[in-house]
């Protein structure tokens, strides 16, 4: 990699300029409903935006996602100007980010707790990704492998460095209060906070929580 005297990266081969440096970094995150940004349908950046702006993708169940790259002890959020810089489309920048995640994910761990007929599994390595596993097919329908049978499986993605999904037997609607109790704190304490609520999967994709009685 082309270095200058002091044995700096050259600013041109950053990542935040140069694509194929990017490329391989970047990860997608998940954000609270209501983040504004780019639109990351759009395949050009739209006239007027601003250099802060960031490239947001509408997620599962209307979570946004947002990109980011990742450096030491900071981020930086992935925006109008990196797109115009690295001369790449927000579809690009998506299918990058997924398959640094999905090679991520594939090595990382879940913890699996058991207690009678619940079963909990939840991934929260501290790196910045845990919550943003739910995005990945695979992932949803290992939970949907992992946690079955069971009447129905919640999903909770409280805060960026937590995954957390259950597995609801017949007659356990105090368990599933407790769950919903859970997450609602976790999102309250957190420092990056996404979502407050319960989800579900169902038939392996991930949906808001049909009804507080789990009908």
């Amino acid at each position: 990699m082309e270095r200058d005297a002091f044995g700096r990266q050259t600013p041109s081969l950053a990542p935040e300029h140069d694509w194929a440096a990017a490329s391989s970094l970047i990860h997608p995150s998940l954000r609270p409903v209501g983040t504004r940004g780019i639109d990351g349908l759009n395949l050009r950046v739209p006239t007027g935006s601003s250099p802060g702006d960031l490239l947001i993708k509408q997620g599962p169940a209307g979570i946004p996602i947002a990109y980011v790259i990742p450096g030491s002890g900071f981020e930086v959020g992935v925006g109008a100007e990196h797109l115009l810089s690295w001369g790449v489309g927000p579809e690009q920048v998506h299918e990058a980010a997924m398959a640094n995640l999905a090679a991520w994910s594939s090595a990382a761990p879940w913890v699996d707790e058991v207690d009678g007929q619940r079963r909990v599994l939840w991934s929260d390595s501290g790196e910045g990704m845990d919550a943003a596993r739910v995005l990945l097919p695979d992932v949803r329908m290992q939970l949907c492998s992992d946690l079955a049978p069971a009447r129905r499986i919640l999903v909770g993605v409280p805060e960026r460095d937590l995954l957390i999904a259950a597995a609801l037997a017949e007659d356990d609607d105090e368990f599933a209060e407790m769950f919903a109790n859970y997450i609602a704190d976790r999102a309250g304490s957190a420092d990056e906070p996404i979502d407050d609520h319960v989800f579900e999967l169902v038939d392996g994709d991930l949906v808001p929580l049909r009804s507080a009685a789990m009908a």
